[in-house]
């Protein structure tokens, strides 16, 4: 078995998170009414109706860009990745715009924000080198 990661986050609806998700290309395992699993990439996230819930983390700069200190991704191909960034940039969604960071140094990468129906971030990040992933 590859290993994959699991979070569990509260969410607001089921059903607009479960339309959220379906709009990025993730697919579905056990789900009820209040809550779901969803297969991001391989890896699983439970979110559980349980209303909002604010995380009071301000955000940080990281080369110049403003980014949110409180945030998960999936790493992708470049391939998978423009895919979906061309998918949600045509839908009008709001994006925190692509960036490039550690240009030309260990650890390049590309990478988007976007934000879920129940307001967590989500980034996307695509490694110039997937085996910088980890290198400093």
């Amino acid at each position: 078995m590859q290993t994959s990661f699991h979070m569990s986050l509260p969410c607001i609806s089921v059903k607009e998170t479960k339309s959220f998700y379906t709009n990025i290309g993730a697919s579905f395992g056990r789900m009820t009414q209040n809550w779901i699993d969803v297969n991001l990439f391989g890896h699983q996230i439970t979110f559980i109706k349980a209303g909002k819930f604010n995380f009071n983390n301000p955000n940080y700069v990281f080369e110049g860009k403003i980014l949110p200190s409180f945030h998960f991704g999936i790493i992708l191909d470049f391939k998978t990745w423009e895919t979906i960034h061309s998918k949600l940039k045509s839908q009008n969604l709001e994006l925190v715009t692509e960036s490039t960071f550690l240009k030309d140094k260990v650890g390049e990468h590309t990478s988007f924000f976007i934000k879920d129906p129940n307001e967590y971030m989500l980034e996307f990040k695509n490694f110039n080198n997937s085996n910088d992933m980890f290198n400093s």
